[in-house]
């Protein structure tokens, strides 16, 4: 809950924590008001809001408690895999910017792949999501040299966007029906040096390739969904995202000629949990378990992804706090959407059954972004030859990256 600036629990979160019974409503409404402030929010009669510009860099600030938190759960994976996991980075001199060759890895669990991705996301200042449900996740690697270029991964959307549903043209009754069509890009970004040149735009056309495509239908048409028993027969034909840092610099102006396309459909409404994390969250969690309420344990899997706004909504309320008022954080993150299929709105309104690909291969998404953005980037800034593998450790076992590498 409230930390002092180096992250540590204060005695107040270490007081609640410690307790057996069921915690005192007064001294966690004191604790979570200290928290917040801490954080950089600050307090009127209507809740809590940002006093200042929300630049990229105070949005990072926003989350540097919560990556603490991830660092510090994974310092013994970190201690056991980093070095072996980190020779897998490039260094600036191994990467000819001409040259560069993307090749996708899928990512199977309890796999080297797997490990390596679970590494490469504590990189990001913003942390990411583990994702939910369908499941797809990819390294992109560099066949020049056989190093990391970046990494995504795609999972189930949220219900519940206000933003893509309008666009879209949905009725609840539509969303219900057809959002099995869609899927999330929860994680995408390059590494360093990668990401000095702009790699991250080659990564996210990428996710709307053909090969993603392939790989989503070998694994889900004709299995069996875990809560309606069906089978799915749902193509994809839409892929939506949303930026990390408020405007996107990745995905603004991101259009392959003839491929993929993201557009922007509006901003998220600054509503969510992330400031809500670790011991501050637990302390919700075990007020309501103190009282059975069944949300404390309602996070197995099908009972949606917004389990943890529901257990904080209904553990403030109990505590006396009104939901929206800690739960409106007012940090919008920009929504895009990158249809998959030139028919994409008739298929998920339901006037089309046959789905028209409009994906590319790879190889030629790759071709287009490495002379769009990645060879006119290194032409110009020759800044990231001098990227050295070490700080990839370095970033590790010291909270995290700044606003540049």
């Amino acid at each position: 809950m409230a930390k002092d600036k180096g992250g540590r629990l204060t005695v107040a979160t270490r007081d609640l924590r410690s307790r057996n019974d069921l915690p005192d409503a007064t001294s966690l409404r004191r604790a979570i008001h200290r928290h917040l402030l801490d954080l950089g929010f600050s307090k009127n009669c209507d809740g809590y809001f940002v006093d200042a510009e929300l630049t990229k860099q105070k949005i990072r600030d926003l989350h540097a408690a919560q990556r603490r938190q991830i660092l510090e759960r994974n310092r013994s994976f970190i201690a056991d895999h980093g070095l072996g996991l980190a020779s897998h980075f490039a260094t600036g001199r191994q990467v000819d910017p001409a040259s560069i060759d993307p090749e996708l890895v899928e990512v199977a669990a309890e796999s080297l792949e797997s490990r390596l991705f679970r590494l490469a996301c504590l990189l990001w200042s913003v942390p990411v999501s583990q994702g939910f449900g369908r499941r797809l996740r990819f390294l992109v690697r560099d066949r020049q040299n056989g190093c990391l270029i970046g990494l995504f991964a795609l999972g189930d959307p949220v219900f519940n966007l206000s933003a893509r549903d309008s666009w879209i043209g949905w009725s609840h009754e539509d969303r219900c029906e057809r959002l099995v069509h869609v899927m999330d890009a929860y994680v995408v970004g390059a590494v360093p040096p990668y990401s000095q040149l702009i790699g991250g735009k080659l990564v996210a056309a990428l996710t709307a390739s053909s090969e993603v495509m392939k790989v989503y239908e070998r694994k889900y048409i004709g299995r069996e969904a875990v809560i309606s028993k069906k089978k799915n027969r749902a193509r994809l034909v839409l892929l939506t995202t949303t930026s990390a840092l408020g405007r996107s610099s990745i995905y603004n102006r991101l259009a392959i000629p003839n491929g993929p396309r993201f557009l922007r459909i509006g901003t998220t409404k600054g509503f969510g949990h992330f400031h809500l994390s670790g011991a501050i969250f637990e302390s919700l969690r075990d007020f309501l378990e103190a009282t059975g309420h069944p949300y404390a344990s309602g996070h197995r899997f099908g009972m949606g992804p917004n389990w943890r706004i529901r257990v904080a909504r209904t553990a403030l309320e109990k505590i006396g706090i009104e939901g929206n008022a800690i739960l409106k954080h007012g940090v919008e993150r920009e929504v895009y959407a990158i249809p998959l299929a030139s028919n994409w709105q008739e298929i998920l309104l339901g006037k089309h059954k046959n789905v028209r690909s409009c994906t590319l291969p790879a190889s030629e998404i790759a071709d287009f972004c490495v002379n769009r953005w990645i060879v006119p980037r290194a032409a110009r800034d020759k800044r990231y030859k001098r990227f050295a593998r070490r700080r990839i450790m370095d970033c590790l076992l010291n909270a995290g990256p700044g606003s540049t590498w």
